[in-house]
């Protein structure tokens, strides 16, 4: 008997043809510092320019889309799954006030089909091109017995670069700096399972029609992250602004309280006030049908806060209005104290970050 790997259920053909068909997507994303093409063991970087820095940081980040994949590979669209993976990484990165540079991505598949990969490498290297990442390599598994025929998942890894006397973070933040929230598009990529679960205990499918969620639901959920690199970055970099702002916190998994509460310092606290934002109608709808609160999600959805800045006074209105003219909706959210209280009810610290303390208070808005 001869044995083939293709047999095996592993095709090398479909692959090949996967790349084709994403290389032009990918070579969008390349500036001259990129050398090499698509397609090489390892991508290359020329970083020459990182001898104009006094003391440059590299900042590196690393993460997937969680379960949100099992929605997109439900409805076959695979177009925005890749908007996500870039969010979730390359927005990370931002937070220390770095610059991202170059990015790559894994996707594991049990089947190989190729304009099914070469669709998700186009949301990725979309939203590359936004960010100002360079997507100079990746890879695509093929795993047939571990994941079912259409079964896959991302991952990616970027890399960026900060000044060191420009970074972002705790040591940055001081008595009476505002606190900043800008508007997610959605869900983001964070709580999906909470989300798959009420749905199914609801039995409604990710391809029904839904008058409370306002579409197709599926298509509802699959609202892509949204991308804070660039208005940001442009933040960081105006004369007007930039000075000031002290800290970013991205929010993903663990909710608004403690992504803020990780890049505040120890002995410092803040208050959002909920009655300064209303929750969108995806978050309405899922806490209805599960028969929670709002309130109680708070630890694992965004709940319509994507990214949030501290900054000082006096460029606060500033920096809202500039995040708003850039399509970014932006409003005072709360003020961080540096003092003695007592703290019972607040976040403290997260993910192993010793950080300050947050506790949203008050009521949404309708």
């Amino acid at each position: 008997m001869t044995t083939s790997y293709r047999e095996a259920g592993v095709d090398t053909a479909a692959g090949d043809l996967a790349v084709e068909l994403m290389k032009s997507a990918v070579q969008r994303t390349h500036g001259p510092e990129v050398l090499g093409g698509v397609g090489g063991f390892a991508g290359l970087f020329d970083a020459s320019f990182l001898k104009d820095y006094r003391r440059p940081l590299l900042a590196t980040s690393t993460d997937g889309v969680g379960t949100k994949v099992a929605i997109a590979q439900a409805l076959d669209k695979h177009d925005t799954i890749g908007q996500d993976l870039v969010g979730m990484v390359v927005d990370d990165i931002v937070v220390v006030g770095a610059r991202p540079l170059f990015m790559t991505d894994y996707i594991a598949c049990g089947r190989v089909v190729p304009t099914r990969i070469a669709g998700i490498v186009a949301g990725i290297a979309r939203a590359c091109a936004e960010t100002g990442t360079a997507l100079v390599g990746g890879e695509t598994a093929e795993h047939p017995g571990l994941l079912g025929v259409d079964d896959y998942d991302v991952a990616g890894a970027a890399v960026g670069v900060v000044e060191a006397d420009d970074q972002l973070g705790p040591h940055r933040v001081a008595d009476g700096d505002v606190v900043i929230a800008i508007a997610s598009s959605g869900i983001h990529s964070n709580g999906f399972s909470l989300v798959r679960h009420i749905l199914a205990g609801r039995r409604i499918g990710y391809l029904d029609e839904s008058a409370d969620f306002g579409g197709v639901v599926g298509e509802i959920l699959l609202e892509p992250t949204r991308l804070y690199t660039a208005p940001l970055l442009g933040l960081l970099a105006d004369e007007t602004v930039g000075a000031g702002i002290h800290a970013l916190s991205h929010v993903t998994g663990g909710g608004i309280a403690a992504n803020l509460a990780r890049v505040l310092p120890v002995g410092s606290w803040a208050e959002l006030d909920r009655a300064s934002w209303s929750p969108s109608t995806v978050f309405r709808v899922l806490a209805e049908l599960g028969d929670i609160t709002l309130e109680s999600t708070e630890g694992t959805w965004n709940l319509g806060i994507g990214m949030i800045a501290v900054v000082a006074p006096e460029v606060a209105e500033t920096a809202v209005a500039r995040l708003d003219d850039a399509g970014f909706p932006a409003w005072v959210a709360g003020v961080v104290t540096i003092g003695d209280r007592e703290l019972e009810g607040f976040e403290q610290g997260a993910k192993g970050v010793n950080g300050g303390a947050v506790r949203l208070t008050g009521r949404y808005a309708d």
